[in-house]
């Protein structure tokens, strides 16, 4: 038992709660600070560039952005070119020459004349045929056997190329009577002339014609305009035979005697006669598309154009075919 005069001493407890701070102290802004600091450097990295480029990178780079597809496939001005990692070709806007960025050098801009070239391929084409008309003239005189024909072959250049024309003569006709049957040295010449046609890439036209003599069996069989048109593809088929190529024959006509070479004698024999013409582009475009004029067998027009107007069958117009005798 315990002295009387000693105090109980209280006893006292000391609890000690623990408060989680949530997250105030943790990583995660560290995060969100780097993102921002990440966008700022890059934001100021972009100001700097856009200011430190010339006009006409800016412009280079406005134009890929807004129609890219179009800069990369087809190119130009600002597409990157063949110096860049973007498809495209070209000089690099940004190389410099000499003391000056390419980017601030205005591109001269070539202009083509389209008239004017067109001009120049018709010049050129024209001088092609005239090599091709002197090569056969030197085949001709070359040739003993050709050279007895000489005077029944018409060389000259129209508006629709070169007009190759062979014509009959009272005792050397082209074929037999009434027929066509091809002669001999009609059958030579063709093939040498066929051969000569092979140099040139130009494609070629044929029409046949005749005099005005009725054909025995007269208009409702066999006429005048199924003996040309047959003599016509005879005279083809000789071409293709000497080393033309078929794909050159754009078209075979018959033209009976609708177009006269001699009008003042419509049954001589100089209107029996194969038209040969080697076409110019012109041409061969406005019979492919339907809207020729015919001016290189014989009328009046292609007199006029080609300067060929001695002969009397020029004058003969392709609407008025010569009058049938009685």
């Amino acid at each position: 038992m315990p002295a009387p005069d000693r105090k109980v001493q209280p006893i006292v407890v000391k609890r000690i709660r623990k408060v989680k701070h949530g997250g105030h102290h943790g990583g995660a802004w560290k995060i969100a600070y780097a993102d921002f600091v990440t966008a700022m450097m890059a934001f100021f990295l972009l100001m700097w560039l856009l200011g430190s480029t010339t006009s006409g990178d800016l412009q280079g780079i406005s134009e890929y952005f807004r129609t890219p597809l179009k800069v990369a496939l087809m190119g130009g001005s600002g597409s990157g070119d063949s110096s860049s990692v973007i498809p495209g070709g070209g000089t690099e806007l940004t190389r410099t020459i000499g003391g000056e960025r390419r980017g601030d050098v205005d591109a001269p801009q070539k202009k083509v004349n389209l008239q004017a070239l067109r001009a120049e391929l018709r010049r050129l084409e024209a001088q092609r045929l005239g090599r091709l008309k002197a090569q056969v003239e030197e085949m001709i005189n070359l040739n003993p056997k050709l050279s007895e024909m000489r005077s029944q072959i018409r060389l000259d250049l129209t508006s629709d190329g070169l007009r190759i024309q062979i014509i009959d003569e009272q005792n050397r006709p082209m074929f037999d009577l009434g027929s066509a049957a091809v002669k001999d040295y009609m059958r030579e010449l063709l093939r040498e002339i066929g051969r000569l046609l092979n140099s040139v890439e130009n494609r070629v036209s044929l029409s046949g014609h005749t005099d005005s003599a009725p054909y025995g069996s007269g208009a409702r069989g066999y006429s005048n305009w199924e003996l040309s048109a047959d003599r016509a593809n005879a005279s083809r088929r000789e071409l293709v035979a000497g080393g033309m190529s078929e794909s050159k024959v754009l078209r075979v006509v018959g033209l009976g005697p609708s177009l006269m070479f001699d009008t003042a004698n419509p049954r001589s024999p100089m209107n029996r006669r194969i038209t040969i013409v080697v076409l110019n582009r012109d041409a061969e475009a406005r019979i492919l598309d339907g809207t020729e004029i015919g001016v290189s067998d014989g009328t009046e027009a292609g007199a006029a154009l080609s300067g060929a107007g001695s002969e009397a069958g020029m004058r003969a117009h392709i609407d008025q075919p010569a009058a049938q005798p009685e």
